[in-house]
């Protein structure tokens, strides 16, 4: 796919952890969220949770054999022989289900003859069928490497309205005109379904020449270039397919289903390259145009949260409400901005109401992590119970490790030992280097210089908790360092901390009277190391899962903060630590490189 242009961890502990309800599509930097499918980065604890939604269609569900079989997944994998791009498939699309790029059969005979076509087909057919109906019992672990969730579409409603067997209807994608060429048509496409790209774009470029008017030659070649810049990596080619589906869109008489599908598209794809206003102008127009489909308005809810504006996405969703109010996408982006808004007993039944709808998009596994936070807060002890069902269904790695952008296999344990983590020397030097730390933190915290800012990811119950940073995802804050040269000196020699893209190294001050509420990291890949500076004798307590510490001065606590952790700070004068973050030592040099900054 084409390479992407293209968040912040941390509080006292870390981030609260997760990316927006709507997860960005595509991003194929190896990486994923406990396994599933994976926003762009941002500087703020909200900005980090706005991601792209992925836009779910019903599924259609029945049963046989006594098992649930995803008609819609079956015909999905079948549709992609679809030659005359119009969403259905018939014989002469099996034809290419039984023939390679070659045009031979896969087979090493003879090809059969046309009556015996159907019973290739509905052999092939039976095989995705049995495909379809094991994968989904199966619960799937995580990939080898990292990617951010994408929200799936829930495979059943608890809807009644839903339930019952409706037939989709095939997108209608040609005009009176181009029924007459649809042969020349069906012709260009197969080349594109068998992947021969080059050729396909050739071909479609000379039905739009030869036929400039016509709205499915000119979408044939955008799909093409699309391909084409994915194929190649290329974003040049991407935003000339982004061109081409707005001249698509631009053309008289365009099928109402060509234009949804043409300008939904190009949305996407203007998300993907990180064009947010963009995309957000194509789903306004898209919302002019067919004003009751509250489909796309849930779209456009994303594509405003997606640049920061809350408040206009939450006039979507309320629409949209008023419109469907059983509509399950938008209880749960509205209950996630309502949380965002600090409205925490208010979000509650949005994002409950929202999950048990089963509705598509719905069953992500940020929208389990707020929920439950948002109970934690109100002190409902039933957070444990959507926490245990994220688990269940392969959100969270455990009730306890809730990170939600996760590498596969790494040990997990919430306390370590500096000799578990095999940084060693790094901890030796922290200990050893104590002092000129302490001295040189508490030096910048002469609030004259206004270098400690308060902690802004709303963890705090009350109380106040500022931080001074040094290093953030990896990059070096020159200034503030200017604050502390001789532990920013020192600190350079262990790129284990200081190239830690995912992590921070920062002095924390906290003041008496404060909470922190119970939350995780975003992500598995770190440690994180505490160094006691300034500790009070009685009343400064860390928790992470079911274990609770003690900070000492001079000595290094460390704990992987994609567990649940809290802190207490009940004594009668300041705490002041340090916190150093490292990679999880068991992350690979390339996924070191690879992975992307949080």
């Amino acid at each position: 796919m084409a390479p992407r242009k293209n968040s912040k961890g941390g509080g006292g502990g870390s981030s609260s952890g997760s990316s927006s309800p709507a997860a960005r599509r595509e991003l194929k930097h190896g990486g994923h969220k406990n396994g599933r499918k994976g926003g762009p980065s941002g500087s703020s604890f909200f900005t980090w949770f706005i991601v792209i939604a992925l836009l779910g269609v019903w599924t259609s569900v029945a049963v046989i054999w006594f098992d649930l079989i995803d008609y819609e997944d079956v015909l999905g994998k079948l549709g992609v022989y679809d030659a005359d791009g119009d969403g259905d498939f018939d014989v002469e699309d099996a034809k290419i289900l039984l023939e390679g790029p070659s045009g031979k059969t896969k087979r090493n005979t003879k090809a059969k003859e046309p009556q015996n076509i159907e019973d290739e087909v509905k052999e092939k057919i039976q095989f995705l069928l049995h495909e379809t109906v094991h994968t989904d019992h199966e619960v799937h672990a995580p990939p080898e490497e990292e990617q951010e969730v994408l929200p799936e579409a829930n495979k059943k409603t608890n809807d009644p309205d839903q339930k019952e067997k409706v037939k989709k209807k095939k997108p209608k994608l040609l005009n009176n005109f181009d029924k007459t060429i649809k042969a020349e048509l069906d012709a260009a496409e197969k080349l594109r379904k068998r992947g021969n790209i080059e050729e396909a774009v050739h071909a479609f470029e000379k039905l739009v020449h030869k036929y400039p008017h016509s709205p499915r030659a000119r979408y044939g070649k955008a799909q093409c270039e699309d391909d084409l810049a994915e194929k190649r990596r290329s974003n040049e080619l991407l935003q000339g397919a982004i061109e081409t589906y707005q001249e698509v869109a631009s053309l008289p008489d365009v099928p109402t289903d060509l234009v949804k599908l043409t300008l939904k598209r190009r949305s996407d794809r203007q998300q993907f390259l990180g064009h947010m206003k963009g995309s957000l102008m194509t789903l306004q127009r898209l919302v002019q145009l067919f004003p009751n489909d509250t489909s796309l308005k849930n779209d456009l809810g994303v594509g405003y949260l997606l640049i920061g504006d809350n408040n206009n996405a939450k006039k979507v969703y309320e629409e949209v409400l008023n419109m469907t109010p059983n509509d399950g996408f938008a209880k749960v982006h509205y209950g996630f901005i309502l949380k965002a808004q600090n409205k925490i007993a208010a979000s509650i039944p949005f994002l409950k109401e929202g999950i048990e709808s089963g509705d598509p998009g719905t069953d992500d596994g940020r929208f389990y992590f707020h929920l439950g936070d948002a109970m934690q807060r109100v002190g409902d002890k039933e957070a444990y119970k959507w926490y245990e069902l994220g688990h269940k269904r392969g959100h969270f790695a455990s009730v306890w490790q809730r990170s939600l952008y996760n590498v596969k296999g790494l040990k997990a344990q919430p306390w370590w030992t500096a000799q578990e983590t095999g940084y060693t020397d790094l901890v030796k030097s922290l200990e050893r280097n104590w002092k000129v730390i302490r001295d040189e933190g508490l030096a910048v915290m002469d609030k004259a210089r206004g270098l400690f800012l308060p902690e802004d990811e709303n963890l705090r119950e009350k109380g106040d908790w500022s931080q001074f940073t040094l290093w953030q995802q990896g990059r070096k804050n020159e200034n503030a360092c200017k604050g502390a040269p001789k532990t920013c000196a020192f600190l350079e020699k262990f790129p284990e901390t200081t190239g830690c893209r995912r992590g921070q190294i920062k002095y924390s001050v906290m003041h008496p009277g404060t909470h922190v509420w119970p939350h995780t990291g975003p992500t598995n890949c770190r440690l994180r190391m505490h160094l006691g500076l300034v500790i009070p004798k009685e009343g400064c307590k860390i928790r992470c899962a079911r274990e609770t510490k003690t900070w000492e001065e001079g000595q290094v606590l460390i704990f992987d903060d994609s567990f649940e952790h809290e802190v207490w700070q009940d004594a009668s004068s300041f705490r002041l630590i340090f916190i150093v973050d490292v990679w999880h030592p068991e992350l690979t040099p390339q996924q070191r490189h690879s992975l992307p900054a949080i």
